[in-house]
């Protein structure tokens, strides 16, 4: 019975959570260090508080202990002011206000540069009240409520201030008093202080969890996107700048010790609270009062040195290799479009199709990356008439691989050769790229195609009309569709009394997966896609065929219902045939069903082998 109790009580845990549980199991031993009370409200903070929460780049949220425990941002805030202050005024006019060199000193420091007439980095105290100076408003309340909400914007809920340590900060903050109107003697702030003072102390208790604050440094590791609203708070130019900093100074004069145990951008603050950013994939933060000499959470360090150490996540651990950019390099006679073509077609395609070259891509498009997936694409297409890259299982792709494809597009046009994009938009992470291109698409160098098969197909057609196979707009006569070819006029004429034509708009739905099989179909003037799924979901189709060739066929063989959907692609006029009526027929006439079988046999023959052959070279 205490078996099943127990049974019934077990809740399963994710391998990460697992983890995480057992790490905060170990480092709760640890009793070092001793709770903040310089501010007489943070020495009531319970000193046996401790959370970790680690937050994935696209929303998952993995926690252990008190990670829903509030407790006042503090310092922690700073990254967050100087991205505000970015993001309003740009690089050019906040670096007049404050600079990112580390000082060595305690946060604290009355110490100023003032050679440049201005606080040394936005992580002490002094950069940070010269960033509260530049909060928007037309009065304090206002400028009050622009802070209260830009934090919210990147918590991804609305945050409160408590108003407990805030007066308790308000009335003990005699440091930073001296520190605001030392700066307001040399011109660094402009005032009123008391009122730049008060947007400080308000900004430092914010109220926050542990979660908040995994999910704000999960914001800088999307590049700037909250991961759980998906609002776009900074730009990732701004992200870059923060981080910047935060790596240099975001642990006071702990931060090189820092940067060589852990290796990620950080942000400590003296209520407990660390930050940490791995750019691209995580943001991590961890929440224990007691504190070591320099005011860092004592528990919090172990808890990242630990969790960066056991994954490898230290920034400077070589986890890139550019080498598996490249997922697969083909040419157009070992995969073609899911366009069904005919003998003649095919035998063209087999014999020319390596002037068709496609590249797969993956993973994030970087310098190292970018410049060996365009090497390896320059070898596949030397002598390539269309070259097809295809993006939708890239993560992203940075400046620095957007100039170099640009470069790579102009440098293949010169030598004849028409690059295609495909999976461009439908991939959320690569947002804005297509615009970058502008330019190459209104000359001609480039063509964005929505997905790799569409590509394919047109590259295809365009090289069928090279070798004399232009694609004939319709084909009305019986004699001429694929499915009666080898039929005698007699019989031709024998099968047109029990034609039934069809008009299709574009985009209407012709077969649903799970009709009845009655009619076989033969399109006699434009374009059908044959797809599974759902009747709406178009983005993968089977098969596509066009004027001669017919679909449905399968219910002459078995009359059972639909095991795919048929879509217009284009304005489409189809003849029809009644799979009972061609029976009848057959009964005095049995040459036309043997006829119109072999010929289905080898239609479905030839896909058949075509897909063999695509299997293999996907291997």
């Amino acid at each position: 019975m205490v078996a099943m109790e127990r049974s019934v009580g077990f809740q399963s845990r994710s391998p990460v959570e697992q983890y995480l549980h057992d790490l905060l199991a170990q480092i709760a031993t640890n009793t070092e260090g001793t709770v903040a009370d310089y501010i007489p409200e943070l020495a009531k903070a319970n000193p046996e508080h401790l959370a970790v929460v680690v937050v994935t780049v696209d929303g998952k949220v993995y926690s252990a202990g008190d990670a829903d425990v509030p407790f006042t941002i503090q310092s922690v805030s700073k990254p967050f002011m100087f991205g505000y202050a970015l993001q309003e005024y740009g690089l050019e006019t906040v670096l007049k206000k404050v600079g990112v060199e580390p000082t060595g000193d305690p946060f604290n420091s009355i110490v100023l540069d003032d050679v440049n007439n201005r606080p040394f980095n936005p992580m002490v105290n002094a950069g940070a009240i010269a960033m509260s100076e530049l909060l928007r408003g037309e009065n304090h309340a206002e400028r009050e409520a622009t802070q209260m909400d830009f934090f919210s914007r990147f918590a991804g809920r609305k945050l409160t201030m408590d108003q407990t340590v805030y007066q308790s900060e308000s009335d003990t903050g005699h440091r930073n008093r001296a520190i605001a109107y030392m700066m307001l003697n040399s011109g660094m702030i402009n005032g009123p202080t008391e009122e730049v003072l008060d947007l400080y102390f308000r900004q430092c208790s914010i109220l926050v969890t542990a979660r908040d604050l995994a999910v704000m440094a999960a914001t800088l590791a999307a590049h700037g996107r909250n991961v759980i609203t998906g609002e776009q708070v900074i730009s990732p130019g701004n992200v870059r700048d923060v981080l910047s900093v935060m790596a240099t100074c975001g642990m006071y004069d702990y931060a090189g010790q820092w940067m060589f145990d852990v290796g990620l951008p950080a942000k400590s603050g003296v209520s407990g609270g660390i930050i940490a950013v791995l750019p691209g994939q995580l943001g991590i933060a961890v929440y224990s009062p007691r504190l070591d000499s320099v005011g860092n959470s004592v528990r919090g360090i172990e808890v990242c040195k630990r969790f960066t150490r056991d994954f490898s996540l230290h920034a400077y651990v070589d986890r890139t290799d550019t080498r598996a950019v490249v997922r697969r390099m083909y040419h157009g006679d070992e995969v073609t479009s899911n366009r069904v073509r005919s003998q003649s077609e095919i035998q063209v395609l087999y014999q020319a199709g390596k002037n068709i070259s496609v590249v797969e891509a993956q993973g994030p498009l970087h310098f190292g990356t970018a410049e060996r997936l365009l090497r390896q694409a320059s070898k596949v297409a030397t002598s390539s008439d269309t070259l097809i890259i295809d993006f939708r299982r890239v993560a992203y792709a940075d400046r620095a691989a957007r100039m170099l494809l640009r470069q790579f597009v102009t440098e293949r046009s010169a030598t004849g050769c028409k690059v295609v994009f495909t999976e461009v938009c439908a991939n959320d992470n690569l947002r804005g790229f297509e615009g970058a291109f502008a330019e190459e698409v209104a000359s001609g160098q480039l063509a964005f195609v929505s997905d790799l098969d569409h590509a394919l197909e047109a590259a295809e057609n365009a090289l069928l009309e090279r070798h004399g196979l232009n694609h004939r707009e319709e084909k009305l006569k019986l004699s001429e569709l694929e499915l009666f070819q080898g039929l005698s006029r007699e019989e031709i004429a024998a099968l047109e009394p029990l034609i039934l034509s069809f008009n299709f708009k574009e985009g209407q739905t012709i077969l649903k997966v799970g009709d009845e099989g009655r009619l076989i179909f033969i399109v006699a003037r434009g374009s059908v896609s044959i797809h599974l799924g759902e009747p709406s979901d178009l983005a993968r189709r089977i098969a596509s065929v066009g004027p001669g060739q017919s679909f449905g066929e399968m219910a002459l063989l078995d009359g059972g219902r639909r095991s795919a959907n048929a879509c217009a692609d284009t304005p489409v006029l189809a003849y029809a045939f009644d799979v009972e009526e061609v029976r009848k027929l057959a009964q005095t006439r049995p040459r036309i069903m043997e006829v119109m079988l072999a010929n289905m046999v080898r239609s479905l023959s030839n896909r058949l082998r075509a897909a063999n052959d695509q299997i293999k070279a996907l291997e």
